[in-house]
């Protein structure tokens, strides 16, 4: 029974431990208090940017509380991620240098769909939407609209449809 616990405790620490994790906690922590009344967020907020702040020293992972990202978040390798005000959906997985966010003040911010992938040195930006089951290949500056189930690639990007996995079969 001890030995269960102890491996327990092992998974629990490696999974916690992890940078990616503590950057996905950390930002549902600032996108929960960004939701709540001016009494709780004046009580959390310094502590929230204390955390936010030595993510983004340490790690080089900066995720903005105003974006809205759906479950299944996932930061598999870190460093140099900066994800703005954006709308992502679900099962999103980004890696290192990767910019999401708006173009600037004026502009919009993009909006993601479900099963999206981003690789890295991909840059996202403006008032765009990215379709779902997506995956946008390194270094892609994406700027222009993305349909479902597409591969984008290079600069300028490159929309790739593939039949079956990556989109609909040829007719």
């Amino acid at each position: 029974m001890l030995k269960k616990f102890r491996n327990f405790f092992r998974v629990l620490k490696s999974i916690l431990w992890d940078p990616g994790n503590q950057a996905v906690i950390i930002y549902r922590f600032g996108h929960w208090l960004y939701t709540r009344p001016g009494f709780v967020q004046r009580l959390l907020y310094v502590p929230y940017i204390l955390m936010q702040r030595r993510m983004k020293w340490k790690w080089g992972i900066e995720i903005v509380a105003q974006a809205t990202i759906g479950p299944g978040f996932h930061v598999f390798h870190y460093g140099g991620i900066f994800i703005g005000a954006a709308i992502i959906g679900k099962n999103f997985a980004v890696t290192q240098n990767v910019v999401i966010g708006t173009r600037g003040e004026d502009d919009g911010v993009p909006h993601i769909g479900d099963n999206v992938s981003v690789s890295p040195g991909a840059n996202v930006s403006g008032a765009i939407s990215i379709g779902n089951n997506v995956r946008i290949g390194p270094n892609a500056v994406v700027t222009k609209n993305i349909p479902d189930d597409a591969l984008v690639h290079s600069v300028p990007p490159q929309v790739v449809v593939f039949p079956g996995r990556y989109g609909p079969p040829d007719t």
